[in-house]
């Protein structure tokens, strides 16, 4: 009961949907939305196989940390090929103890975990001057999410700059695909969302439109960057041009009017951290060849510093809590929350906040507590643990003036009612 289910739910609605054929409707954003219109990560459909043969949340819970895990194969390939098999292994270790990582396996489920793989064997392609496949490998990124079209641009901004002297075309091909996907990302935004969004639009405009000014929050922007560059590539990735790609994700983060966007906290940063190990792995080996000696041994040392500060903070870091005994048993809490839960048939409709979501979005049709829009639910359950509800069936009557619900049970600080007037 620990597992954060709020996006877990709404990706799970949709890769359920996909899994039987349907139209990926999350009713956790409101009856009957379809989720193409809120964000375009159609890309999340590749899971319906594997949902189908194991229907749970932890399905994408672990398809979430092998991609992860999967981008590990490039960052080291790509590292150990320039720097040596040591400092390869090392820029391994600090991509997979990223604090990046940690935060974003440790927060929910997020279609980005399929952007990071993506972003890293293009850029491990575009270190090995294969310039057509860093441009496949990132093609797809505008079907991971919208904003990720002009990361695509930014990848093939790159690959033009690194191929501008070479007679194959290779710069002007590239140009071409840092065209297409501005366009892919502006088609989306303007075209594709509002067709399945309900209100014509985009919801997400006012979340960078008539916000506070750029320079709000400058101390937890900035304390994000240094978190960023500092312990991760020690300021030597701003060496290589391959920084670029992680711009438009940072830019839209910090010119956003959302505070969230501004931290270090939750999926953010995952996107990133391909980004800045292989911008790390690219200025060394552009730094071994420096004149300066100074900046040559600075370099040299930087894969395995990166790889101990990985170690050390993650004693700070989500994956910490392994070393706790308490991580290995389930407690007393969650079986009685979970058995409380059983009383549930499959296919009710249940009104539920955040607590609950994990364990019925994959066999009831969950709506979220407040925001059923005229659906009166067969039951509600929500987390009650700090009392702010001292009467469950007023509550009840105040959601959903015209039904009537009894008391079912409470487990753990949650609360179950039960309509007692269903036909």
């Amino acid at each position: 009961m620990e597992t954060r289910s709020w996006d877990l739910g709404i990706f799970e609605q949709a890769v359920r949907a996909y899994a039987r054929l349907e139209a990926p409707v999350v009713d956790l954003k409101g009856p009957g939305t379809n989720v193409l219109g809120d964000h375009f990560s159609p890309v999340t459909a590749l899971i319906a196989p594997a949902y189908r043969l194991f229907p749970t949340p932890v399905t994408l819970l672990v398809v979430q940390a092998a991609l992860f895990a999967l981008a590990a194969v490039p960052v080291t390939r790509a590292a150990s090929r320039l720097l040596g098999r040591a400092q390869g292994l090392a820029v391994g270790v600090a991509y997979g103890l990223s604090w990046g990582i940690q935060q974003a396996v440790d927060f929910d489920f997020h279609e980005i975990c399929f952007a990071v793989p993506l972003i890293a064997f293009a850029l491990a392609a575009l270190l090995r001057r294969r310039w057509r496949a860093a441009l496949l490998w990132a093609a797809p990124l505008v079907l991971v999410k919208e904003d990720l079209g002009i990361t695509l641009s930014a990848i093939a901004v790159v690959v033009a700059w690194r191929a501008r002297r070479e007679p194959s075309g290779a710069a002007v091909s590239a140009l071409g695909v840092a065209a297409l996907g501005v366009l892919a990302t502006v088609l989306t935004l303007t075209v594709v969302i509002p067709a399945f969004n309900a209100s014509g639009g985009y919801g997400y405009w006012s979340k960078v439109d008539g916000g506070p000014s750029p320079f709000a929050g400058a101390d937890v922007k900035l304390r994000t960057l240094a978190w960023l560059l500092l312990p991760t590539t020690g300021l030597l990735a701003l060496r290589s041009p391959l920084v670029l790609a992680g711009v438009p994700t940072l830019g839209w983060r910090l010119l956003s009017g959302e505070e969230h966007y501004w931290s270090t906290d939750w999926h953010y940063n995952a996107v990133l951290m391909p980004v800045l190990l292989l911008a790390l792995v690219d200025a060394v080996a552009l730094s071994r060849r420096s004149p300066r000696p100074w900046l040559r041994a600075y370099a040299d040392r930087l894969p395995a510093c990166a790889a101990a500060v990985a170690l050390a903070l993650t004693t700070a870091q989500p994956l910490s809590a392994l070393t706790e005994s308490a991580a290995y048993r389930k407690p007393a809490r969650a079986v009685a929350v979970e058995d409380l839960l059983s009383r549930i048939p499959d296919g009710a409709s249940v009104e539920s906040d955040v607590g609950p979501i994990s364990r019925l979005a994959g066999r009831c049709r969950v709506l979220w507590l407040g925001d059923t829009r005229g659906v009166t639910p067969d039951w509600i359950a929500f987390d009650n643990s700090s009392d702010r509800v001292k009467d469950p069936l007023a509550y009840a009557r105040r959601l959903h003036p015209g039904a009537t619900y009894d008391f079912s049970g409470e487990a753990g600080g949650y609360l179950l009612l039960e309509r007692a007037d269903r036909g």
